[in-house]
This record gives structure tokens, sequence and C-alpha cells, in this order.
């Protein structure tokens, strides 16, 4: 069972479409297949609707614990940016790894949300960025980044322009240093523990969220929203028992 619990995540994570699912099920953000419905669509995405650590949140702190620093070491360039019909999202060869807890996790990918997820303080930010990460076992470290409204983001302009249009098309795009280029200088963050947003909403996720947003451009959101047609943001969840960390 773990194995499979396993297995399905990865297939979650690594490709966030409805159409890569085994059993076909497709959800999406509006309508009768949007997040109120997700966890009736399929008997694999019952978490989605009976979980009780479910992402995302209002990221309030609740506990000052001095969190230790994120040791992050990005070595690897990206190999394509992919329309999988729900997000942007960028792929990661190997070599780009994130330490928590003692225990190294991958970076496999990141993507886009519009408006932000989370919401930290209450407060919703126009972008947020998912840095997916998974070890050796399979659990999963999700960190998050928020982008407020700004001056054009550089960095994320190399994406936008490589950006494919239509769902299900993918371009080459090779980004390396990201640590460098694209997160803030200040590694301060919330931790707390979640779910995937998007199907099958598997839980057990070590959420980062990071303090410190960098900027982004009114156009670079307005443009992100017209290829994807509408916003892709789950709601925010019950915080229920969890505590949040920093």
């Amino acid at each position: 069972m773990k194995i499979k619990n396993i297995a399905m995540s990865i297939v979650a994570i690594l490709s966030l479409s409805a159409t890569a699912m085994a059993d076909g099920t497709h959800w999406g953000y509006t309508g009768h297949e949007g997040p109120a419905d997700w966890g009736h669509l399929s008997e694999k995405y019952k978490e989605c609707s009976q979980g009780k650590n479910q992402s995302p949140i209002n990221v309030i702190s609740s506990m000052e614990a001095h969190l230790e620093p994120l040791s992050i070491n990005y070595r690897a360039e990206s190999t394509d940016v992919v329309n999988n019909g729900h997000t942007i999202q960028l792929n990661f060869a190997t070599g780009s790894t994130l330490t928590i807890d003692g225990i190294e996790f991958e970076l496999k990918q990141f993507h886009f949300h519009t408006p932000s997820e989370n919401h930290v303080h209450g407060k919703e930010y126009p972008l947020e960025a998912h840095f997916v990460h998974l070890d050796k076992e399979g659990n999963i470290a999700v960190l998050a980044l928020m982008f407020e409204e700004g001056e054009e983001n550089k960095e994320l302009a190399k994406v936008w322009v490589k950006m494919p249009e239509k769902s299900g098309d993918k371009s080459e795009l090779k980004l390396a240093d990201i640590a460098k280029t694209l997160l803030p200088t200040d590694l301060h963050y919330y931790r707390f523990n979640g779910s995937l947003t998007t199907p099958p909403c598997t839980e057990g996720v070590r959420w980062m969220v990071l303090k410190m947003p960098i900027t982004v451009s009114k156009a670079q959101v307005e443009y992100f929203k017209h290829t994807m047609h509408h916003a892709n943001n789950r709601p925010i969840q019950p915080l229920n028992a969890r505590m949040i960390v920093e």
C-alpha cells in the first residue's frame, strides 16, 4: 500500500494533469470538476474532501521554533517548460536538492498558481510558485514562493517567453542557478504539514512558505492567467489542529 501511495504521489507531482492519471478522471478549477467536487470525482481523490491536513492554508504564525536554515543546492538546469492544462511547469534534470530534517529532497519541478493558493496572515498574493521535491522514499517537500505586484521579474520573463499556450505542449528551456536568480536573499520561512493542492490531494507533505516575496509585474500575471484561461488556485482549507512554526 505504501508503494502504491508513493507511486500515485509521484505521478501527481510529475504531471499535475488529470489526463495523466491512471483512471482518466478529469478535474479542473471551474464548474462541476472544480475544487469543491474533487473528492467526489474519483475514489482516488477522496482525500481532497476527507483529509484533515489539506493545503493551501492561511499561514499564521503560531509558534516560534527557530527553524533550521534551508539548505538549498539547486545545481541542475531545467529541461523544459510544459503547459499541462492546469499550470505552467518547469521540469528539472537530477542534481538539485533541498535538505531539511537531515533528509535530502530532489527538486523535480516548479509551477505556478494565480492568485496565490496559500495566504500569509490573510494576505493573498497575485502569484505563487511551488518548488516540488521528493526524497528517496517518495516523501514530498514543497517550497512556496510568493510574488507581489511590482517591477517585471526578469527571470520569470525567461519562462514566460517560452510558455506554451496550448495544453499538452512543451518547449525546451534551460534555466540554471535559480536559487540565485529567482529565490529571495532572505530564506526565512513558515513550516507546516499539509497536502498536494491538486488531486489526489495526498497528505504528509512538508510545506515551507518563504516569508520574503519577490516582484512580478501586473502584465506578467495577466499573461499567465490568459494562458490558463482562468484562475488556478485551490481555496483555503481548514487549519484544524495543525501548528505553523517559524
